[in-house]
């Protein structure tokens, strides 16, 4: 008999439960809908569907009142995310990359704060042309998006652990584990071998219906949490133990999406639930999505993440369920710390005497600006074949695996481009920012395009108080969905409205503290007006060596001011 404190939510499935299980293993009518030369967007139902193979349906939203004063159809193209554990490529998949983003979208790579990259403005009728070019590249966008577990991340830098080539690797194997099994992708987009007959191809791990909603995993290797292992689902944390990689301790129920107006919907740091071998981690982390599979809230998608699975279940109950398919019992949580989670710019060497150069790219947008040409330095230095790519979950990129007699060439293309971090202030270097306007569709305010220019006048702020070489943690997300992990910073910007943000304050700096609202719907002044006496009394009366957010956590409540 099932234990009623295992039972699935009660009430009707949400629309898109049905468009799942009528899918045909994500088919739907995609082939079909690919074809149609009459509308540049899909069927409703495909829209859902195509999210599985890694695309969403966007348009510009700049130009829709133009296109409605013409009575045309909005300027539909779409995004497509490439599925890369750990954001690794190398220089002949980078060349590829740069050659297809030039020729069938924006010519915009954009590094995603999940260690990946997508590209924005691929219209239809090149659709079909870019995922197959994406196969020739080695590369691919299966469950970059959709109801599945997604792009797995994984610390950057391998300065910074002797085995971190060995924990690296993990986000791979994790990934490929979780993988959806289905071969709807083949069929539609590379012309593989079709499903005989209507029925549906049912996934191992995923059955029919996939998950209740998106699921995202991270591995960190302490002291170094670049990976905001904590806002996961599933937060893997390795552990070293008398100099050897033992395994990980493991963390549940991360998230940082939210509902505007919706007080019953939080953002959610992971909690450890205790230990386990690295031999075993694979088959864990299936059962922890198995149970989510089984007992995720299907019928309230704002509701349908692990951590209001884990907290409607209770996090001891969900641990053995869990421990119950695995057949074996978590081992007490190992000790850990960490102490940062910035990328480190410039040079570094590993273990082995390689390399590496982490280079500055402003809101992850790859492209060249006036006297900082990011994409044209990449393509040189891909040329030379003396480096390989690895981006970060900072939106940086690492050139990787440098042997020392190439450097000194690295060093000229770079300096020739104007590629040079010390240019930019820490807390520039710092920030994060999503997409948004003007092609997600969620967006109800700027991001990546706006947040440069706040951040200039957020330095003038610094500079006034003598704070500008101190570091800082500022992340905007353009809606509450939390895609920039805004809540897991010092300094939260999140969309209201066009123009005005929700502030918020206090998170730490090694994302173990989620910030708190401080006050809503500000615009641009009214930002600066907030942030002006803040900065000016942590000047006054920081204790030696407190970051800011600990200051604002130690010295204001929370929520008095909003």
């Amino acid at each position: 008999m099932t234990d009623s404190k295992l039972t699935p939510p009660t009430g009707n499935p949400s629309p898109v439960e049905a468009i799942k299980l009528k899918s045909k293993g994500l088919r739907g009518t995609l082939a079909e809908g690919m074809e149609n030369a009459i509308t540049g967007s899909i069927a409703a139902d495909d829209q859902t569907v195509i999210k599985f193979h890694g695309s969403y349906v966007q348009d510009d939203r700049d130009r829709r009142a133009e296109r409605e004063l013409k009575k045309l159809e909005w300027a539909y193209s779409y995004m497509i995310r490439l599925r890369l554990p750990g954001g690794e490529v190398s220089a002949p998949q980078w060349l590829g990359l740069t050659k297809l983003c030039n020729e069938n979208a924006t010519g915009v790579i954009k590094i995603t704060t999940r260690q990946t990259i997508q590209i924005h403005g691929v219209v239809k009728a090149k659709m079909k042309p870019t995922m197959q070019w994406f196969k020739d590249l080695g590369v691919d966008t299966i469950a970059a998006c959709g109801d599945v577990n997604r792009n797995v991340m994984a610390g950057a830098d391998p300065s910074l652990s002797k085995f971190h080539d060995e924990v690296f690797r993990f986000a791979q194997s994790v990934s490929e584990h979780l993988l959806p099994k289905t071969q709807a992708f083949s069929e539609i987009w590379l012309d593989g071998e079709k499903l005989s007959g209507d029925e549906p191809e049912e996934d191992p791990l995923y059955l029919q219906h996939y998950l209740p909603r998106k699921f995202k995993i991270g591995i960190a290797t302490p002291p170094h949490n670049d990976t905001d292992v904590f806002t996961n689902d599933i937060g893997l944390i390795s552990i070293e133990e008398n100099g050897v990689f033992t395994g990980f301790n493991v963390a549940i129920g991360g998230g940082m999406g939210t509902t505007h107006g919706n007080t019953d919907t939080y953002a959610r740091l992971a909690t450890v639930i205790g230990f386990v071998p690295k031999e075993k981690i694979l088959e864990c982390c299936w059962h922890i999505v198995a149970v989510q599979r089984d007992f995720g809230n299907r019928s309230d998608r704002k509701f349908s993440r692990l951590k209001y699975t884990v907290d409607r279940l209770g996090v001891d109950v969900y641990k053995a369920e869990v421990e119950k398919r695995q057949g074996f019992k978590f081992g007490p949580e190992k000790p850990y710390k960490f102490i940062e989670r910035v990328d480190h710019y410039g040079w570094q060497e590993d273990s082995n005497g390689k390399h590496f150069y982490t280079m500055f790219v402003e809101s992850g947008r790859v492209m060249d600006l006036p006297n900082y040409a990011v994409k044209a330095a990449l393509k040189e230095c891909a040329e030379t074949g003396f480096c390989q790519f690895r981006f970060t979950s900072n939106q940086n990129i690492l050139l990787t695996y440098i042997e020392k007699k190439n450097r000194s060439a690295i060093e000229a293309i770079l300096a020739k481009h104007g590629i040079d971090h010390t240019k930019f202030s820490n807390i520039r270097k710092d920030a994060l920012a999503c997409v948004a306007l003007n092609t997600c569709g969620l967006a109800l305010a700027e991001a990546q395009r706006y947040l440069p220019s706040l951040i200039t006048k957020v330095e003038g702020l610094l500079a006034k108080h003598k704070l500008e070489n101190d570091p800082f943690s500022i992340r905007m997300t353009g809606c509450p969905n939390g895609c920039a992990r805004p809540w897991a910073a010092e300094i939260g910007f999140i969309g209201k409205a066009l123009g005005q943000y929700n502030l918020y304050l206090g998170g730490n700096s090694t994302g173990e503290r989620l910030n708190r609202l401080y006050k809503e719907s500000l615009d641009e002044a009214q930002i600066l007006q907030a942030l002006d006496p803040l900065f000016a009394d942590y000047a006054k009366n920081r204790k030696t060596g407190e970051r800011f957010g600990d200051f604002i956590h130690r010295t204001i409540q929370i929520g008095a001011a909003a």
